[in-house]
C-alpha cells in the first residue's frame, strides 16, 4: 500500500473552536491566529564553551524567581473551611507589572496562592489564566517595577547547550543547578504520568537537577533568558528532567492574559508518529505524522483526508512528527 503524502495549509481545514480540555483524539490544530507579545531584540548568546562559573547569571536571575505556596481548602458541614492540602512550587516574574509564570499543576485546585520573593517578602497571587493541556499558568501580584526575566527563543537552543535551572526543590528556596540540553521534542509518551494524556507536549530534556518543588521554575540559557519552564522528571531515573519550551508559552500568553484560557480548533483527525513498520508498509520515510483516524463529517473528512495519509508540511513548516500538529 502506498501512502498519500500531504502538504496542506491550515485554511484548507477550517475547524470549530473547542475548549482547552479537548483531547488529542479531537485532532487539535495549531491553525488559530495568535498575536505574539511584543519583545525586545534578544542579545546574542555568548560562545558555548564551558563556563568557569554560573554565579553572575544566577545572581542576576534569582531576584525574579519566587517560591510558591498553595493551600487547598474544603468547606465542612458546619460551613467552616479546613485545609485539606498544601503545595510547594516555583514561579518567575516575566513582566515587571506583576505577571508571573508557573506550571498549572502547581496552582491547580488551590484556594489560596502565595508567592514569596527574596528577603521573605510574601504576596497574595491571583490566577490570570491557565492551560492544563500545556501545564501553563499565569499569575498576578499587586506590585509594579518587579525584577523580571526575559523570555528567550527555545527553538534556537541546541542539544548540548548549557542551561541553568533555578527553583525550590523540597522547599529549599533559590536552589541553582546546571546541566545541558539533553534532547528536544520529547512528547507525552516520553514523560509518563504527566497530565491526562491529552497534553500538547514538546519538552526540552535536560540533565540539570530538577526535583519536586522545582516545577514552574525557569530553565535559562547562558544569556540569562528563559528557554523553558521546568515541569517534570522521569520517575526512578537520575538527571532526566523536562521543561516546557518557552516558544510554546509565548504563543499562548496573549490568550491567557486576555481571556484566561485557550480555545483550540479541531480538524477531526487522530495522528501518531510513523513507526518503522508503518513506513515500510506504506513505502515512505519515517518523518511526518500518520493519520490514524478521520472523524466522519469533520473538517478533515470534508477536505479529503483519509486513514494512512502522511502529513509532511503544515502551514509551510515541515512536520517531523505528530507534536507539530498539536
Amino acid at each position: 500500500m502506498r501512502a498519500r503524502i500531504l502538504v496542506f495549509v491550515a485554511c484548507a481545514l477550517a475547524g470549530c473552536n473547542r475548549s482547552s480540555k479537548a483531547g488529542a483524539d479531537a485532532g487539535a490544530s495549531p491553525s488559530a491566529v495568535v498575536t505574539p507579545i511584543p519583545t525586545a531584540p534578544l542579545p546574542a548568546a555568548p560562545p558555548a564553551a564551558a563556563p568557569r562559573s554560573f554565579a553572575d547569571l544566577a545572581a542576576k536571575a534569582d531576584s525574579a524567581v519566587v517560591f510558591v505556596r498553595t493551600l487547598q481548602e474544603q468547606r465542612g458541614r458546619t460551613g467552616r473551611r479546613r485545609v485539606i492540602g498544601e503545595g510547594l512550587g516555583t514561579a518567575f516574574v516575566f513582566d515587571p507589572n506583576g505577571l508571573i509564570l508557573t506550571n498549572n499543576h502547581v496552582i491547580e485546585h488551590a484556594s489560596d496562592i502565595r508567592v514569596i520573593f527574596g528577603k521573605k517578602r510574601e504576596m497574595k497571587a491571583k490566577v490570570v489564566g491557565r492551560d492544563p493541556p500545556t501545564d501553563i499558568a499565569v499569575l498576578r501580584v499587586d506590585e509594579k517595577n518587579l525584577a523580571h526575566l526575559p523570555l528567550g527563543d527555545s527553538d534556537s537552543t541546541r542539544v548540548g547547550d548549557w542551561v541553568v535551572a533555578i527553583g525550590n526543590p523540597f522547599g529549599l528556596s533559590h536552589t541553582v543547578s546546571a546541566g545541558i540540553v539533553s534532547a528536544k521534542g520529547r512528547t507525552g509518551q516520553d514523560v509518563k504520568g504527566l497530565g491526562d494524556g491529552t497534553g500538547y507536549y514538546n519538552f526540552i530534556q535536560t540533565d540539570a537537577s530538577i526535583n519536586p518543588g522545582n516545577s514552574g521554575g525557569p530553565l535559562l540559557d547562558m544569556a540569562g533568558r528563559v528557554v523553558g519552564i521546568n515541569t517534570a522528571i522521569r520517575a526512578r531515573a537520575n538527571n532526566i528532567g523536562f521543561a516546557v519550551p518557552i516558544n510554546m508559552v509565548k504563543e499562548l500568553l496573549p490568550r491567557l492574559t486576555k481571556d484566561g484560557k485557550v480555545n483550540r480548533s479541531a480538524i477531526g483527525i487522530r495522528v501518531s508518529s510513523l513507526l518503522p513498520e508503518d513506513a515500510e508498509r506504506l513505502g515512505v520515510s519515517d518523518q511526518g505524522a500518520l493519520v490514524r483516524f478521520v472523524m466522519p463529517g469533520g473538517p478533515a473528512d470534508k477536505a479529503g483526508l483519509r486513514n494512512d495519509d502522511v502529513i509532511l508540511k503544515f502551514e509551510g513548516e515541515t512536520v517531523q512528527g505528530p507534536e507539530k500538529l498539536r
